[in-house]
């Protein structure tokens, strides 16, 4: 009975913990975030945080939303695994007769405007699941232009939409696709300690007080639980001020980063709570430019987005030579802040790191120590470019060499390095370990230029933005460099593109 109650208490603060993450936003005004609800009344149809939009905003879909509701499901353990049939379980949920499905149709029934639901769970897609491949790596919203793919009910997507059909009783997939349009699912999310780190981190840069990490409660937990009982859980922006003024969590002006200036850059959209704010004037958006990670018809990326974003790293250098910078954008974006931060320039900047473990903050100077980076080399010809494939987070040697032989004769060297234990989204343990993993990578690639210094460098990763950051701070020793961007939802040329060519 205790162990029960305790996972009760937990699964209520890990969503008064999502709650009060998109609340915090009612003090940023570049979110559009005019309301948050904590278990809305009414119809449970996800309903445990309601977030309203005002003007709407844009997300993956054709029209902007006003809202996003929310069904969150919490698990004790970090084991569970999610498949397409759970959506058809009630148990999934903790239901005795309704399923995520059926709540998902009920919810977008009764929304009045354009809205996206989204499940938010720490489990993760099972092995295999073809739910796998319908969850977008932007927005994580569902894919559905993948899942009615025109093909027949025994085809593996046909099988997800026979179950989900049979089981809302509909007749066709039409009548499914309208129900499904809009969600998306947020699998193998925060831990309740990663999301008591973030809101601290949030807290101080819109003027709340964050708590100590000493404290055995956590303020904010409680609050909500208070706040409920008083049903007092819906607020706008005044009133979440009133609210922490009297419970003493108002700080007044935001806290500076250690006293640095954040930063920040952003060419997609994904949870609008995964991003740590900086001030309108220092967010350089790049959204308008892209929809969803894929580059606008028309814009090129050596033409149209180097230039601002090298324009805009040098105006905020200008202000300050001590940073906090935010990097929700294309890996090729990393790289090349880097290059414009190299390790001349004078400057102090520390990153923020969205990852499996959470959002922490990265310096060169941290203390993180792991293990070194295994290069492999493969001589495929006498041709004087070299391709390098980072497989930090990930495995990419095979799309890399298909790559390679499909498109680049000109490369002769294939350099291939990944952590001696293969690859994992907790292969860096932070912003020191990642700097010496960068210079690793940078001095090998230095030593095998030394017979070619004007060979170029194509690189291929799947790696923290951060240790990107870095590799593109030894950039005068790596150049010419030709960087590339991943397919990631196979919604366009499903394999590489290059992005930049910074000499």
């Amino acid at each position: 009975m205790a162990d029960a109650i305790t996972a009760q208490w937990h699964g209520h603060n890990y969503q008064s913990r999502i709650f009060w993450l998109n609340a915090m936003d009612l003090l940023r005004p570049e979110t559009c975030v005019s309301r948050v609800t904590f278990e809305a009344s009414g119809p449970k149809a996800f309903d445990d945080v309601v977030v309203h939009y005002e003007p709407p905003v844009v997300r993956s879909g054709p029209d902007p939303i006003a809202a996003e509701f929310h069904q969150i499901k919490w698990h004790v353990e970090t084991g569970g695994r999610l498949c397409y049939e759970d959506l058809t379980r009630p148990e999934y949920i903790g239901a005795r007769s309704i399923s995520l499905l059926k709540r998902l149709r009920d919810a977008k029934n009764a929304a009045t405007s354009p809205a996206r639901m989204l499940l938010v769970t720490p489990d993760r897609i099972a092995d295999g699941d073809p739910i796998g491949r319908l969850i977008s790596a932007n927005d994580h919203s569902l894919l559905t232009e993948r899942l009615f793919d025109g093909t027949t009910d025994r085809s593996q997507m046909g099988k997800v939409r026979k179950c989900w059909r049979e089981h809302l009783k509909l007749t066709d997939d039409d009548a499914l696709r309208e129900i499904v349009e809009g969600l998306a699912i947020v699998e193998g999310y925060r831990t309740l300690q990663q999301l008591r780190d973030e809101i601290n981190l949030k807290a101080e840069v819109v003027g709340l007080r964050p708590c100590l990490a000493s404290d055995s409660d956590f303020r904010y937990d409680e609050l909500a639980r208070q706040l409920k009982i008083r049903r007092v859980n819906a607020m706008d922006r005044e009133k979440l001020i009133e609210i922490c003024k009297s419970e003493g969590l108002w700080a007044g002006e935001p806290l500076a980063a250690n006293g640095r200036l954040s930063v920040a850059i952003r060419s997609f959209r994904g949870l609008s709570t995964d991003v740590v704010p900086a001030a309108p004037e220092n967010t350089f958006w790049l959204t308008d430019s892209f929809r969803a990670r894929y580059l606008n018809d028309g814009q090129e990326w050596q033409r149209d987005i180097r230039p601002q974003v090298e324009d805009f790293l040098t105006a905020v250098a200008a202000k300050s030579n001590v940073l906090r910078l935010i990097l929700d954008a294309h890996a090729s974006i990393a790289y090349l802040s880097g290059s414009v931060f190299h390790l001349k320039s004078g400057l102090n900047v520390e990153l923020v790191q969205k990852g499996r473990v959470g959002t922490q903050v990265w310096r060169p100077d941290d203390g993180t120590r792991g293990d070194s980076l295994q290069p492999e080399i493969r001589q495929i010809s006498s041709c004087p470019d070299i391709a390098v494939a980072v497989s930090i987070t990930q495995p990419v040697d095979g799309y890399v060499n298909r790559y390679v032989d499909q498109n680049l004769p000109q490369v002769g060297l294939i350099l291939s390095i990944a952590p001696p234990d293969g690859s994992g989204h907790r292969s860096i343990a932070g912003g020191e370990h990642a700097t010496c993993m960068a210079e690793e990578l940078s001095n090998c690639i230095r030593v095998i230029k030394a017979e070619s210094p004007d060979a170029t460098v194509h690189l291929f990763a799947a790696c923290p933005n951060s240790f990107l950051y870095y590799l593109g701070q030894n950039h005068p020793a790596l150049a010419p460099v030709i960087v590339y961007e991943y397919d990631f939802d196979r919604q366009g040329n499903k394999t590489y593109q290059p992005s930049f060519e910074i000499d």
